[in-house]
């Protein structure tokens, strides 16, 4: 089964542990085109990406994001609770199966890493039901 239970805490969360620091923002990424079938339709990748990104941590926020990916990104796949993709309102969602990638920092500026993203792959959706 590739979703689970609509959760009630509505709030990111890996293997039903909420973030410690929370994204200032969340995105589903475009998903990539694979080719054409015969008939002239657009083939995609099968699974999606989701975003997470935080405009400024200090370096100890940021290591404790390391910290938290390292006690998890070694473990295989995980469930990861999101946004729900492509729903009539904005309510949160377990998708399973999926991966975290390692938080990447853009540039330091003022003490700070700025643009910090960590993306979830691998996610299977569907918008029935």
């Amino acid at each position: 089964m590739t979703e689970g239970l609509i959760l009630n805490s509505g709030t990111y969360a890996v293997n039903t542990t909420d973030f410690l620091i929370k994204p200032e923002s969340g995105r589903w990424i475009e998903r990539l085109l694979v080719g054409v079938d015969g008939n002239g339709r657009a083939i995609y990748a099968p699974t999606r990406q989701f975003e997470c990104r935080w405009g400024m941590l200090t370096p100890a926020q940021y290591n404790q994001l390391q910290v938290w990916w390292t006690s998890i990104g070694q473990t295989g796949t995980v469930t990861a609770d999101l946004p729900r993709y492509g729903a009539t309102t904005y309510t949160f969602f377990r998708y399973t199966g999926v991966y975290v990638q390692e938080p990447l920092p853009g540039s330091f500026f003022e003490e700070h890493y700025q643009e910090v993203t960590l993306q979830i792959i691998g996610i299977k959706t569907h918008l029935s039901s």
